[in-house]
């Protein structure tokens, strides 16, 4: 189990750096949506002060799918405040979801924002972090596993395409608005004991090789649970009920809740 070192900082000088993940901007509908955009405009503003660097922890939008000239509407505060940001020197890092893996180089050529599909270490001095969604890691999801291949083959992208943007979008939208942040399942909100996969592979991971954080979105449930000695797995959340985010100022970690 090799992971790829996204980047390795021998000081934050006294800044921190920001994870936050599951917006899913575009559910449950438009209103409400535009609400939630519009308060994470006002964290990002926020945090922008001290921030060394902020990362977006997949499932940033309900769906996104990027034709080769066409992105799905909207979103333009977010958008324009990322921008904002990242022009202003703050690096922005993005990881994709499973509600947006289709996404391409549009951030990365029109914002100079990376992308990442795979968890990658953060090492700050000499402590290591593991970032990334979550989404088909650990026991268990056998049947999400199997669709996710199917999903992030070449092909199934090449056929997607093939639909004109107001049928594609327009239909995977309306499916997007049946998931699981839309219909929030009882043991959604609640701990799940050895049935935290992602906790488990945190624990799988750790038996290899340490890191002092795992850091993961996509469990919808804020966690801040033991993984060994001296490392710790933490689940961002999400932002529809919980508005949660992470703060690492080089040493420790924090998990947040913005306008509580």
């Amino acid at each position: 189990m090799q992971f790829k070192v996204h980047d390795n900082i021998q000081s934050l000088n006294g800044k921190k750096v920001y994870f936050a993940s599951d917006f899913h901007l575009g559910a449950p509908n438009k209103a409400t949506s535009l609400e939630r955009e519009k308060k994470i405009v006002r964290w990002l503003d926020q945090v922008k002060g001290d921030a060394h660097s902020i990362y977006l922890v997949g499932d940033i939008f309900d769906f996104w799918f990027e034709y080769k000239h066409a992105v799905p509407k909207g979103y333009i505060r977010l958008l324009g405040k990322i921008a904002e940001i990242k022009d202003s020197g703050i690096p922005i890092v993005f990881f994709t979801g499973n509600h947006d893996m289709w996404m391409f180089d549009y951030f990365p050529t029109e914002l100079g924002i990376p992308v990442y599909r795979d968890p990658q270490q953060l090492i700050v001095g000499n402590q290591k972090l593991l970032i990334g969604h979550g989404d088909g890691l650990g026991p268990g999801d056998h049947m999400y596993k199997f669709l996710k291949r199917i999903f992030e083959s070449k092909i199934s992208q090449w056929l997607f395409a093939r639909f004109h943007p107001n049928f594609g979008i327009g239909f995977a939208t309306r499916w997007s608005h049946s998931s699981r942040v839309s219909n929030t399942k009882k043991e959604e909100d609640k701990f799940l004991g050895d049935r935290e996969y992602l906790w488990q592979y945190c624990k799988d991971v750790e038996k290899k090789e340490h890191h002092d954080y795992y850091i993961f979105g996509h469990r919808h449930l804020p966690l801040n649970l033991e993984v060994g000695e001296n490392s710790k797995y933490i689940n961002l959340g999400e932002w529809v009920n919980y508005c949660t985010y992470g703060v690492y100022d080089g040493e420790d970690y924090q998990l947040l809740t913005f306008e509580d």
